[in-house]
């Protein structure tokens, strides 16, 4: 391969992966910025997949800045999958031109998938190569591996012989760039620790929220049973009441005329005696 090509190729990789990241910020921001400040008004509205889904991004590219970019600082290597920057962008311009977008697992499943193969196909054969060629490390082999040489030089120290060997002195400085380098990278890995503590705190806090909310619906459910049961309690009562009305005024029609047969049986015999005594 050419290499001016490469180096090419390597530095849009790199700048890349850092637009990415700055699309990704001003999306999340644009985001932010429309959401309700309270933590349980913010599930109920209607860019709260949103949220989820660039929340989802965030994690992700935290992720991979862990995995590359310390060697990428250094000059070793550049940010090798392209595939996944552009998996990222599709990702985010899905999440601003679609006004309801579907759960975050099914947008990010693509994601997830090809960014673990890429991690960990550079963790398992890539690292132990860049390892190699990492500046310092043939320092360490000889500070820690090798016996002192015999005769008058094994007296003097190791930072004595750096001091009197020029090419020593150039290790020495490769060295300390090394660990400064590695001190970067660890200041950032702990700012990504305490952002993903933050995150994780921001969740539970959510799920006791749904918790409460879960506690409170299923008090209502049993409140609202109980008055059910009491209206029709009551209806059950009303239609008896009603039932009853109606057979009592049915008897009352029948009872006068039961009187008046009564009345006639009663007047026969008078007049058969008034007849009789006529006769």
């Amino acid at each position: 391969v050419c290499k001016r090509m490469d180096l090419v190729c390597q530095r849009m990789l790199n700048q890349g992966f850092l637009k990415v990241e700055r699309y990704h910020n001003l999306c999340q921001k644009q985001v932010k910025a429309q959401l309700p400040r309270r933590e349980s008004e913010r599930r109920n509205h209607s860019l709260a997949r949103h949220a989820d889904i660039l929340a989802a991004v965030e994690t992700r590219l935290s992720l991979l800045n862990m995995t590359f970019m310390k060697y990428v600082d250094s000059n070793l290597c550049c940010f090798i999958p392209g595939k996944v920057i552009d998996e990222i962008y599709r990702v985010l311009r899905y999440v601003n031109s679609t006004r309801a977008p579907q759960r975050a697992h099914e947008v990010l499943q693509e994601l997830r998938d090809i960014s673990s193969m890429a991690m960990e196909y550079f963790d398992e054969k890539i690292v132990p190569i860049l390892k190699r060629k990492m500046p310092g490390s043939d320092v360490s082999g000889r500070l820690i591996g090798t016996a002192p040489v015999p005769g008058p030089s094994a007296a003097l120290t190791t930072m004595q012989l750096f001091s009197k060997q020029n090419p020593s002195r150039q290790e020495v400085t490769k060295l300390q760039q090394q660990v400064k380098a590695n001190g970067t990278g660890l200041t950032a890995l702990k700012r990504e620790i305490s952002e993903l503590r933050i995150k994780v705190q921001e969740q539970q806090k959510q799920l006791q929220d749904q918790d409460q909310k879960l506690l409170e619906q299923t008090q209502i459910i049993g409140e609202q049973n109980a008055r059910l049961a009491e209206l029709e309690r009551k209806l059950r009562e009303v239609m008896e009441s009603t039932v009853g009305n109606s057979s009592g005024s049915g008897s009352n029609e029948q009872s006068p005329r039961k009187r008046r047969k009564t009345v006639e049986s009663t007047d026969c015999p008078r007049k058969s005696k008034r007849l009789r005594n006529r006769k």
